[in-house]
């Protein structure tokens, strides 16, 4: 009928004219967990730029050299120890051979190295973590001994005396560039695990007692599955979180162990070989250890801040 009103406004307006409750507002659905992360990681600015920083790095090194296609290897003695210009926009080095080249085949490896050596830490101080945590008792205490003794060592000494003692057969073993890369990721997996293993540990001991786990228990569960199916998800945020720092520091041990010599051979430029090359010229050339020094402290420092904006999006605590 003309000049009707519709049933809800006759429905509000009774309830404001009788004092009755209004209808809840209709809420919005809550948004997914990996929604609430992303959110959260983007308000981390100096996160955010590392990302980007980082994720440039990470093209550039895989399709530099196929779209760069100067040869990490050609010798021009007439070009030697050059300064950046057009046609060789990072300089050469005292060969002649172009850095910039040079710089994206070893970016590659030095890269591949910290990844490579931060997930067999990450599988090994996970595995022991979660043993610790989750059977206790003596095998918590012998583990966590155990991981007390590694700790305990020093790291860059024992590092130096493994290379020096196994980098001959590893070479005759696997060749020069596979068995240095083995050798090199597997010593740092092995001498990183410890902190991994502490982490995972204390999120087992407070996981274990939660009402989840004893529910998945009690419904006749298996350990193994328990532990795989219901705690270890639980544990991967602040894993994830060690991991991302971690890379940064195996590409620095890599870069170290190069500096020094005890990497891999000149031919295999990764970054820290180039500054080992390249410090007998720091008065004349310095543009030769400039560009791979400064490459490692930005792929470094992104990683670091990548881990602090983790950090942030992933802990449950934070509720903005």
């Amino acid at each position: 009928m003309a000049g009707s009103i519709p049933a809800s406004r006759t429905g509000s307006r009774a309830g404001a004219l009788t004092g009755a409750p209004a209808a809840p507002p209709i809420r919005r659905p809550a948004s997914s967990l990996t929604a609430e992360a992303w959110r959260r990681f983007r308000r981390h600015r100096l996160a955010v730029v590392g990302a980007v920083i980082l994720i440039a790095m990470v093209v550039a090194v895989m399709i530099g050299p196929l779209v760069y296609r100067v040869p990490i290897d050609e010798i021009d003695f007439k070009a030697k120890l050059k300064a950046p210009s057009w046609a060789h926009p990072f300089g050469t080095d005292d060969l002649g051979q172009d850095v910039l080249a040079r710089m994206l085949y070893g970016g590659r490896i030095s890269l591949a190295v910290g990844l490579s050596a931060m997930l067999i830490a990450i599988i090994v101080g996970t595995a022991v973590g979660a043993l610790a945590g989750f059977l206790g008792g003596t095998v918590d205490h012998t583990l966590m001994r155990l991981t007390d003794l590694f700790l305990s060592l020093p790291g860059l000494p024992l590092l130096l005396l493994i290379v020096y003692l196994f980098r001959d057969s590893l070479r005759a073993a696997f060749g020069p560039e596979l068995g240095i890369f083995l050798m090199i990721v597997g010593v740092i997996g092995i001498l990183n695990w410890m902190p991994v293993a502490r982490l995972v540990r204390a999120s087992f001991l407070s996981l274990k007692q939660k009402e989840f786990v004893e529910a998945a228990r009690a419904i006749g569960d298996k350990d193994s599955r328990i532990i795989m199916k219901h705690i270890i998800p639980n544990v991967l945020s602040p894993v994830l979180v060690a991991a991302t720092i971690g890379v940064g520091g195996a590409i620095l041990t890599e870069s170290t162990l190069s500096f020094l010599g005890l990497g891999f051979p000149s031919d295999v430029p990764t970054w820290g070989r180039l500054l080992y090359d390249a410090k007998d010229y720091l008065d004349i050339a310095p543009h030769w250890a400039f560009f791979p020094g400064f490459l490692i402290f930005l792929t470094v420092l992104s990683i670091n801040y990548v881990g602090d904006g983790l950090r942030d999006a992933l802990d449950p605590r934070k509720t903005s």
